[in-house]
């Protein structure tokens, strides 16, 4: 117990100072806010009335929500996303700086030091998705306490996912440039084949989508981790699902050990 006690102090104090340094970034702060608020109100209202049409004098519903209450799961995704992956720009900064160095070279097992840098990253994400959260009753969304809190559990294992996969990305970008350019390449390809913005018709078989989209597309949506971590929050707080409910939480869970483990051998490297 003794040798313990202090090795999760350690951890704590690695959780502490990524909480801290992100909590004073006033830019990714507002980034936080005001980019769900872009989405919601620029997406979501805007094309609110193409979301349902009319064809041959009859009202085709895609799916029984309107297009801001279909886009509000979404939108937490996204926001977790993106601060996410930004954390790995601390691990670039950390190794440029020799802080990283420093601390590997303490008494602490890597994978430690790993997993107090990524439940940082994970918190700050976690935080970032309940802000876009708060935001339920202007989507028209109405949540319970139990919904909200399996929501969370859901946007932390996913922001623990993602954390460790840009952690991933920053062991092979060196430059704070290079990184943000690469990370934007590989978000915005991988939230927009999410189904994200459009619904895959759950009502339809595999090779009745292939018919109305191209089958490449299909492919992709359904390849894409993503896809089923939007359809998992959009099960929980709007209950709809493309797929089987079970498959998200599934989905996630194995995205967050594969990725921790990958991380930790690429740590282990540095």
């Amino acid at each position: 117990m003794k040798q313990i006690l202090p090795l999760m102090r350690g951890v704590y104090g690695i959780w502490l100072r990524e909480v801290m340094r992100a909590t004073r970034d006033r830019g990714q702060m507002v980034g936080g806010v005001s980019r769900p608020i872009i989405w919601l109100l620029v997406l979501g209202i805007g094309l609110n009335p193409y979301f349902r049409g009319e064809i041959y004098g009859e009202v085709r519903y895609v799916v029984p929500y309107t297009y801001l209450q279909f886009l509000f799961p979404a939108v937490i995704v996204l926001n977790i996303m993106y601060t996410s992956i930004q954390f790995a720009v601390s691990v670039i900064w950390d190794r440029e700086f020799g802080f990283l160095r420093e601390v590997l070279v303490s008494p602490m097992p890597r994978w430690l030091i790993l997993l107090g840098k990524v439940l940082g990253g994970s918190t700050v994400a976690t935080g970032h998705g309940i802000l876009v959260l708060i935001l339920a009753r202007f989507a028209d969304v109405n949540l319970s306490y139990d919904q909200v809190f399996i929501a969370i559990l859901l946007m932390f294992f996913t922001s623990f996912a993602l954390t460790c996969f840009g952690v991933l990305l920053a062991a092979r970008v060196r430059s704070f440039e290079g990184f943000g350019v690469f990370s934007n390449t590989i978000i915005l390809p991988l939230y927009f084949t999410s189904s994200s913005i459009f619904p895959l018709d759950p009502s339809l078989s595999r090779t009745q989508a292939v018919s109305l989209y191209p089958e490449w597309l299909v492919m992709v949506v359904r390849a894409n981790p993503i896809t089923y971590v939007v359809d998992a929050l959009r099960g929980v707080l709007i209950d709809f699902n493309q797929f089987t409910p079970w498959l998200g939480p599934v989905i996630i869970g194995g995205m967050a050990i594969v990725f921790f483990t990958l991380a930790l051998l690429d740590f282990r490297r540095a």
